[in-house]
């Protein structure tokens, strides 16, 4: 718990707040925007489901790019500040260290899943459907969510420590996001392979076509996709901690 506060105590004068607010309030005005449009020409979708698809979609564009940014915020302090001795000298175990900085970066992008559902249930009654908010079907979006971006989190955090200049970090994370915006027109296995795709195939909602008709339609979260998404996070973080801990400083 030290060195987590100690990450969080190094961040309080970066910014995070206001780049949270912004990224947060781009991706849901650009998301209620659009679904808005959509309820205006087809108003038999309004409802909770429209409104979790459609921001899970953004998510694929607008979390990989969050996720990287924060990262290098976290890690580049070490780079800059040439700190990696004296936290040694500390006899606090590299290990540690990597993980209370995934640690901290999990928690910061939790809340600003949190804050996504809130945004949606907030969109939902302003809009004054009928249904009570779905809170089971937002935590399960949530779950889904955080599942494949604390994978991408290991992914951007391997790459952030090892390498110094953090434009490789950040040019990744841009990667990402286009990769999570286009991945449903790629073929099922390339997708299964891109840890970015999982914004879209661990939501609890999907697009289906009945009777010539897009729905949106309730799903359960797929096993397999939510393993497969766990062992490419576990895979990365792993291999980014013994990575990192071998080093040379």
């Amino acid at each position: 718990m030290h060195a987590i506060r100690l990450e969080f105590y190094k961040l309080r004068r970066k910014r995070l707040t206001l780049m949270f607010a912004l990224f947060l309030a781009v991706e849901l005005g650009w998301a209620f925007a659009s679904l808005s449009m959509s309820i205006a020409r087809r108003p038999d979708n309004a409802g909770w489901p429209a409104a979790i698809a459609t921001v899970a979609s953004m998510n694929g564009l607008f979390l990989p790019i969050l996720s990287a940014v924060i990262v290098s915020r976290i890690c580049d302090m070490e780079h800059k500040g040439q700190t990696w001795k004296l936290l040694m000298s500390a006899a606090v175990a590299r290990s540690r260290i990597y993980a209370a900085k995934y640690i901290a970066a999990c928690l910061l992008l939790a809340v600003a899943v949190a804050l996504q559902a809130a945004g949606i249930a907030a969109f939902g009654m302003a809009r004054g459907w009928a249904e009570a908010v779905p809170v089971a079907l937002l935590l399960r979006y949530a779950a889904g969510t955080m599942l494949a971006t604390a994978a991408i989190v290991a992914l951007q955090q391997w790459l952030s420590l090892a390498v110094k200049n953090q434009a490789f970090a950040l040019a990744l994370g841009m990667l990402g996001g286009f990769a999570g915006m286009t991945a449903d027109l790629f073929p099922a296995g390339i997708r299964a392979g891109l840890i970015w795709s999982y914004f879209t195939g661990l939501s609890p909602v999907t697009f289906g076509y009945i009777d010539e008709t897009m729905r949106y339609v309730l799903r359960d979260i797929s096993p397999s996709h939510a393993l497969a998404a766990l062992a490419m996070g576990a895979a990365a973080y792993i291999a980014g901690s013994i990575h990192v801990s071998r080093q040379e400083i």
